[in-house]
């Protein structure tokens, strides 16, 4: 389906600065920011529906080569605390 509208000046510039950013053509930026509207008008509600939420959005799992998330949090502060200082 296509539909046209008129945005306020403000927004258009606004929503084309967000799609910039995230390196989007704006009318794909438009469709992701109205299908996640759901879970804005319906948030998850406990813990479970918050892991399946995020499971749909990708965000768990996203790092496959991890296969030990604890070992590779160690490794993370390890160097953290060990770098260099400026």
């Amino acid at each position: 389906m296509s539909i046209s509208v008129d945005l306020p000046p403000e927004l258009e510039s606004e929503l084309s600065t967000e799609a910039s950013q995230l390196n989007l053509p704006l009318s794909e930026y438009i469709l992701r920011v109205l299908l996640i509207r759901q879970g804005v008008a319906n948030p998850p509600k406990n813990g479970v529906e918050l892991v399946a939420y995020w499971q749909s959005e990708g965000v768990i799992d996203s790092s496959s080569d991890i296969t030990d998330s604890q070992e590779y949090a160690r490794k993370l502060r390890h160097e953290a605390q060990t770098r260099d200082r400026l």
